[in-house]
């Protein structure tokens, strides 16, 4: 089973480094080895700034990809109309375990990082710099980072700039939540919509993008936009960070021109050359079969045209000996976990996704995977934030990519494959472990020899538990979220069969693998 990631892997380039400038000199650059090696860096007008955004076709690279241009413009025009200064977010909570690219720059590089951060401060008139972590090796960087340049939250300065550590959690990443722990509240999404640019930071127009977004920038204004877009594709110009892991032999985060063959850069980390499909885009991406990875490039009208995406930038190619849906059963278990627990679609549709795969897999045949296909769907487009429909667009694609395998499950007894668990989730005593909403530690098992079929329990915990087409439970195959404990408990004290009971799955052992239970009376 392959182990988590590590905080930095080794790191690639194909062609020239831009973002990985310096990288073959030191492990990491100083402000004075970064001005070495990359030069000093002219101030800029805001307009001026956004121009070059623009020229240069700069989107978010956390996984949106919103336009740079038009999210500096909206701030600059919410400051100038409400006449408060603005804030600006360096967003590096990488919380998604397949995910190292923001950490990378923010442990190597972080003064490319800052540039850009600074470049738009200053042309914002900004008040404020906040850069969001989530491990203590970005956190060490940044904080020295900040120091070297004498930046610090103390008043009295022009600009006050801090770090502030966020849970290495998938919902604590996206913006909103990245926002609400800032201003002190719980790192989760707050269940409705609201505008950064309007309203985000102490109440302040805020200006959040992810690391790799503020280091390009910095990239762009060194070079210019004509410069910048000798690399890499006309529509698409400049490099790319991807992280390759999955089955590749030599797990790495690599700087690519935009536009390069999807099949080299698996190649270069020792990837199966006979892959039975490539996730793009993280765990809330979606699957390439096989033969559509082999001729996909990387980029992301490519990628999103191919049916996959590029998201937050990492690729996970799956070898032969290992079961696909077995592997996505275990991330969607382990997405079912990560909910905020504050919407229907998140709190009780991904649950019942992974249990409904779970059956699939289980040998329900083609009534669980009809009812599988309508949880699914259900869950699509309701959910208070990103998590619900980025969940189950990686488990849509997984059943439209593995079709042969879907249909020997469906129709026969299996794949017949182990699932090798490769696809990297967090290690077992993981502090995202101690975090509302994932894993307790405990899971809910029925005693078939008991069960009656009552479905009392369905009506206390049916986040975990639904009544099936046979008119008994159902169980999602995953460990109790922190938040359900107490319902679970009393779901097992309730039933009138006594056939509901708690196991101990300590938090020492790998998350279920998604085995369905037998079926009986």
């Amino acid at each position: 089973m392959n182990a988590p990631l590590p905080d930095v892997p080794d790191v690639r380039v194909v062609g020239l480094p831009q973002l990985t400038s310096g990288f073959d000199l030191v492990h990491r650059l100083d402000l004075s080895l970064h001005l070495k090696v990359h030069g000093p860096l002219e101030p800029m007008a805001g307009e001026r700034l956004a121009e070059l955004a623009e020229a240069v076709s700069l989107n978010g690279r956390g996984g949106a990809g919103f336009p740079f241009a038009t999210k500096l413009r909206a701030v600059a025009r919410s400051a100038i109309r409400r006449g408060v200064r603005p804030v600006v977010v360096v967003n590096g909570s990488e919380g998604e375990p397949a995910c190292r690219k923001d950490t990378v720059l923010l442990c190597r590089a972080p003064h490319l990082v800052l540039d850009g951060a600074l470049l738009a401060a200053e042309a914002l008139g900004a008040r404020g710099l906040v850069v969001a972590v989530t491990r203590d090796s970005t956190e060490a960087s940044v904080r020295e980072a900040l120091a070297e340049r004498g930046l610090s939250d103390r008043r009295g300065r022009g600009l006050r700039a801090r770090v502030v550590r966020t849970p290495e959690r998938m919902v604590s990443g996206e913006a909103s939540a990245v926002i609400r722990a800032v201003n002190g509240g719980p790192p989760l999404p707050p269940g409705r919509r609201t505008r950064a640019s309007d309203a985000g930071v102490g109440g302040a127009p805020t200006l959040l993008s992810n690391a790799e977004t503020f280091a390009q920038l910095a990239v762009a204004a060194r070079l210019g936009p004509h410069r910048y877009g000798h690399t890499g594709l006309t529509d698409e110009p400049g490099t790319l960070l991807l992280t390759v892991s999955g089955s590749a032999v030599r797990p790495a985060v690599l700087e690519v021109p935009s536009g390069v063959p999807l099949r080299y850069v698996l190649e270069l980390c020792g990837a199966p050359p006979l892959a039975q499909g490539v996730l793009s885009g993280g765990y809330h991406g979606a699957w390439l079969d096989a033969a559509t990875a082999h001729g996909a490039i990387v980029s992301r009208q490519a990628l999103a045209t191919a049916g996959g995406a590029l998201g937050a930038g990492a690729l996970l190619p799956l070898g032969p000996g290992t079961c696909p849906l077995g592997e996505s059963l275990r991330v969607v278990n382990w997405l079912a976990a990560e909910t905020a627990g504050q919407c229907g679609p998140c709190r009780l549709g991904l649950p019942a996704a992974a249990a409904g795969l779970a059956e699939v897999l289980g040998g329900g045949g083609a009534t669980a995977l009809e009812a599988l296909r309508q949880v699914a769907q259900a869950v699509r487009g309701r959910g208070a934030c990103k998590h619900p429909d980025g969940s189950v667009r990686f488990l849509q694609s997984a059943l439209q990519a593995f079709t042969d395998d879907l249909a020997a499950h469906v129709l026969g007894g299996g794949c017949g494959r182990p699932t090798l668990g490769v696809l990297p989730l967090p290690a077992p005593g993981h502090p995202a472990h101690r975090v509302r909403g994932v894993p307790s530690g405990e899971k809910l098992a029925v005693d078939w020899t008991l069960c009656e079929g009552h479905g009392l329990c369905a009506g206390l915990v049916p986040q975990l538990i639904r009544m099936g087409p046979d008119g008994f439970p159902a169980l999602a195959d995953t460990a109790i979220p922190l938040h359900l404990r107490g319902n679970a408990r009393r779901a097992v004290r309730r039933c009138p069969a006594l056939a509901l009971r708690l196991e101990g799955a300590p938090a020492e052992q790998e998350p279920p693998m998604g085995r369905a239970l037998p079926r009986g009376r």
